[in-house]
C-alpha cells in the first residue's frame, strides 16, 4: 500500500490537541472495560479467604462465633481506610499541587496510615480476648500466605496471557 502525501498531511492537521484528548479518553476508557471486565470477584475472593483461614486456624465453633465479627468489622473498617487512601491519592497528583497542598497531603497520608495501626492493634487486642497468642500469631500467617497465593495466581493468570500474545 503506498498513501500520498495528502493523505498523511490530513492526518497531521487532524492531530490537534483536542482530537489527541479524544483518543486518550476513548483508549482510556476501552483500557478500564477490559480491566473491570477481569476484575476478579470480590464476594468469591473474601469466601477463598474466609475458607483458607478458618482451615489455617482451626477454630472451635466457639471461637469461631466470636471471631468472626471481629474480624469482619475490622475488615470492613480497613477497607474503608484504604478507599479514603486510594480517593486521596487518585485526587491529588503531585503536578497539579502547591508545595502546601502537598505538605497537607503528606499529613493526611500519615494520619491514615497512623489509622491503620491503630485500627490493626484494636483488633489484634480484642482478639486476645477471645483466642489464644498462638491462634492470633497463625491468623497472621494466614492472612500473608492467602495474600501470597492470590499474588502468585494472579502473576499466574498475567504471563499465560502475555505468553499467549507473544506467540501471534
Amino acid at each position: 500500500m503506498n498513501f500520498s502525501n495528502k493523505n498523511h498531511e490530513f492526518n497531521k492537521k487532524n492531530n490537534t490537541p483536542m482530537s489527541k484528548t479524544l483518543k486518550i479518553l476513548v483508549l482510556t476508557l476501552l483500557v478500564s472495560a477490559s480491566v473491570f471486565a477481569q476484575r476478579p470477584d470480590r464476594k468469591k475472593i473474601k469466601a477463598l479467604k474466609i475458607a483458607h483461614i478458618t482451615e489455617q486456624l482451626d477454630l472451635t465453633k466457639d471461637e469461631a462465633q466470636k471471631f468472626w465479627p471481629v474480624y469482619n468489622s475490622n475488615e470492613e473498617a480497613e477497607n474503608k481506610l484504604r478507599a479514603k487512601s486510594n480517593n486521596r491519592s487518585n485526587e491529588n497528583r503531585p503536578e497539579n499541587l502547591t508545595e502546601s497542598q502537598a505538605k497537607t497531603h503528606l499529613l493526611e497520608m500519615i494520619n491514615l496510615d497512623k489509622e491503620k495501626v491503630e485500627l490493626r492493634s484494636k483488633m489484634l487486642n480484642d482478639l486476645l480476648k477471645i483466642l489464644p497468642a498462638k491462634k492470633i500469631v497463625s491468623l497472621l500467617q494466614a492472612e500473608r500466605s492467602f495474600k501470597r497465593k492470590m499474588i502468585e495466581e494472579f502473576k499466574e493468570r498475567h504471563s499465560g496471557e502475555r505468553g499467549g500474545r507473544r506467540r501471534n
